[in-house]
């Protein structure tokens, strides 16, 4: 054996700090700088392997073969369930790292099968068009921030010694479209959107969750490359919020630096400015050009070690210079990928993921008994519409029309046509033979061949991004003629992101959101359809009415955007959500009516099921500030929990509202605590949605 494998660096009684000193003082410059890069070479003579950092987990694995498909993220959000959030997150890095100890063994270390994970994405998707608003959890700072917490914790795991992967919340920050522009674009935005808005979910995962990598974003924020800002990676993320791990560009953002933002000039100048500036890992090629660097002066070595430093640090946490048998988690078997519990835990994603957005005349849930049902449209028999971007493969992908068969009995008919094209122009097929069937559930809406990420999309003209947010194509005509027919009209909407429905908001009797459903999507959605399961997601986004309702899609400005800032009464707001049973709030009390800086209230209310059904309530708390002395939001989010109850079952929900929940913030993004009059709100929604049932009290800071 050589001396350089009996070094210090694998002995794993020792503290980590000296490991990764040790080994990073065994390594040329050369050999530290390969390690910055994604596809990290191996160095024999220290048995070191080669690494792919470059894997993805959005909502389950993605791109590495077999896998449990869960719901796109912004189902997920809509669920408004961040204990199920965490076990679908526990389940995925159980995935993760089984995958990746079977391929180690098979002597594949090539992309997608490491432990270093790009998820979650956590940018507010503050625009409708943005074509990759369904891999957040939405356009809200809390929500967002909570997800992300309980996402991260879950694919981290709570050892004291190791980390089961590590996760990467992205993109730092203020990105959210167009694609288009992204390599190029800089992102202007005021201190208090900065900090009010745009901030608060990184913040959270990075302090609350410990996150152990941040990815930086393509774009500029006011006029830094994000993934070289002094400001973002330096002042905020790691002095003023105490972040210890590393920082990832996007994948190519580096030569974005000198290439289309023009900041630099050449590559060793972008690289050299990322570094220095608090970048350590490239996904790219750009940090090979350090060695350049350091011959022309623009960095020193030792700016090098205190990334590579950074990153080493990770690998040490996972375990890969130490026996497996010392690692708690090398051990998970091959068989959990996929396996049954994984599936059920899909499908109950799936069902909590759904929104009921209309029930007229209270159509559904529908009898399993019907004597026919028709079954229309371009997503009811597609496996497209069940994954979103960034997937996996399940072989248990169960489509709508599959879902629908499966819940049936066998004397019920079930007739189907694809009925239209997903878009384009071709003629929609006759639907005169629908006038058979009892119900017609027509499957409609956008897929990912509409909107995702530049360059992953095939229909779309926005890069990705969406040019209007109507259904597609002649989707609304082939709606219209269904609904001619006479027959009752169930929408199922697939997508991840706003539609625009109006036309079926007025005149179709009953309408769910499903979003991207995962593997288990079809089963879910009958589940809902037929009763199995009472619909209780909550809209994770705004439906707006139209494009004219929302600011140019390049103005960063929150004026106007979200149900925070937006003024315009909108389709469906955010929040929203019908069930198959009533809900009734009262009695809301505070633990006391006044509070200062630094101190917290209890709030809590009754909640009582009033219908005649086991279901889901998700209850929300919302503030007003009514006398700021500075622009506000009109309300925010400051607490939800989604909860069970039977028939005439009441439950006390309680939560607890700090003073931080309650801040405004100056010109300068500075957070302050105003003394003046909040209202609070508890109930099914928003506070002024007549459908929440919403209950209001006064809180004073004093």
């Amino acid at each position: 054996m050589s001396h350089d494998l009996m070094g210090p660096y694998l002995d794993a009684a020792l503290a980590v700090d000296r490991r990764v000193d040790d080994l990073i003082s065994r390594l040329s410059l050369a050999e530290k700088v390969g390690q910055m890069l994604h596809e990290a070479p191996a160095i024999p003579r220290v048995g070191l392997p080669e690494y792919n950092w470059w894997n993805e987990c959005l909502h389950g694995v993605g791109r590495a073969g077999s896998a449990t498909v869960f719901p796109q993220a912004i189902g997920m959000a809509a669920s408004f369930d961040t204990a199920l959030l965490h076990r679908v997150a526990s389940a995925i890095s159980d995935e993760a790292r089984a995958k990746h100890h079977q391929a180690a063994r098979q002597g594949n270390r090539g992309q997608y099968f490491g432990l270093t994970f790009w998820s979650p994405n956590i940018n507010i998707f503050r625009d409708p068009r943005w074509g990759r608003g369904q891999e957040t959890y939405g356009e809200d700072p809390y929500l967002t921030g909570r997800s992300g917490v309980a996402f991260v914790k879950g694919l981290q795991g709570d050892d004291p010694r190791y980390l089961k992967l590590v996760a990467t919340p992205k993109h730092f920050a203020v990105h959210s479209g167009p694609e288009l522009k992204r390599h190029h674009f800089n992102a202007e935005v005021s201190p208090r959107d900065l900090h009010e808005t745009y901030l608060p979910a990184f913040k959270a995962c990075v302090q609350q969750a410990r996150a152990a990598s941040v990815m930086g974003a393509y774009n500029r924020t006011n006029g830094e490359p994000c993934c070289a800002s002094k400001r973002l990676l330096q002042d905020i993320l790691r002095s003023r919020w105490g972040f210890d791990g590393y920082v990832v560009s996007d994948c190519g953002a580096i030569s974005d630096i000198h290439e289309h933002h023009r900041v630099k000039q050449t590559a060793a100048e972008s690289a050299a400015l990322a570094v220095r500036n608090g970048c350590d890992l490239n996904c790219g090629w750009i940090f090979g050009h350090l060695l350049d660097a350091v011959g022309a002066g623009l960095i020193d070595e030792a700016e090098i070690d205190v990334a590579l430093r950074r990153l080493l640090y990770a690998r040490f946490r996972l375990g890969m210079f130490d026996p497996p048998e010392r690692v708690p988690y090398a051990s998970i078997p091959a068989g959990v990928v996929n396996c049954r519990e994984h599936q059920e835990l899909a499908r109950q994603m799936a069902r909590e993921s759904i929104v009921l957005l209309k029930n007229e005349n209270n159509l559904l849930p529908l009898s399993k008994e019907l004597g026919c049902i028709a079954v229309v449209g371009p997503n009811a028999c597609e496996i497209r519409p069940l994954l979103g971007n960034y997937y996996g493969y399940s072989p248990r992908m169960v489509t709508l029309l599959e879902g629908i068969v499966a819940a049936v009995t066998p004397g019920t008919q079930v007739l189907y046509a694809q009925g239209c094209e997903l878009t384009g122009d071709r003629p929609i097929e006759s639907v005169k033979w629908v006038s058979q069937a009892d119900v017609i559930v027509a499957a409609l809406g956008f897929s990912p061949r509409l909107e995702g990420e530049e360059g992953e999309v095939a229909d779309s003209d926005g890069g990705g991004d969406r040019l209007h947010i109507d259904l597609p194509g002649r989707q609304g005509e082939l709606l219209e003629a269904l609904h001619a027919s006479g027959k009752p009209v169930v929408l199922v909407l697939t997508g991840g992101s706003p539609i625009a429905v109006n036309w079926a908001a007025e005149n179709v009797a009953a309408i769910l959101m499903a979003w991207y459903p995962g593997e288990q999507g079809g089963h879910a959605v009958a589940d809902v359809l037929f009763g199995d399961y009472s619909p209780a997601g909550r809209l994770p986004v705004t439906f707006v009415r139209s494009l004219q309702q929302v600011p140019p899609f390049d103005d960063y400005r929150m004026a106007g955007r979200t149900y925070r800032f937006m003024e315009a009464e909108p389709l469906y707001r955010f929040g929203y959500g019908l069930s198959y049973s009533t809900f009734a709030y009262a009695n809301l009390r505070l633990g006391r009516d006044r509070i200062g800086p630094g101190e917290a209230v209890d709030v809590s209310v009754d909640v009582t099921n009033t219908g005649a059904r086991i279901a889901d309530e998700v209850v929300q708390l919302y503030v007003t500030d009514v006398q700021a002395s500075v622009p506000v939001p009109l309300r925010h989010l400051e607490g939800f929990e989604r909860i069970q109850l039977g028939p005439g079952q009441t439950s006390a929900v309680k939560f607890v509202l700090t003073s931080d929940q309650l801040v405004a913030y100056d010109d300068k993004g500075r957070p302050f605590v105003e003394p003046g009059d909040f209202l609070v709100s508890v109930g099914g929604g928003q506070p002024d949605d007549p459908a929440s049932g919403a209950v209001v009290t006064k809180l004073t800071v004093v």
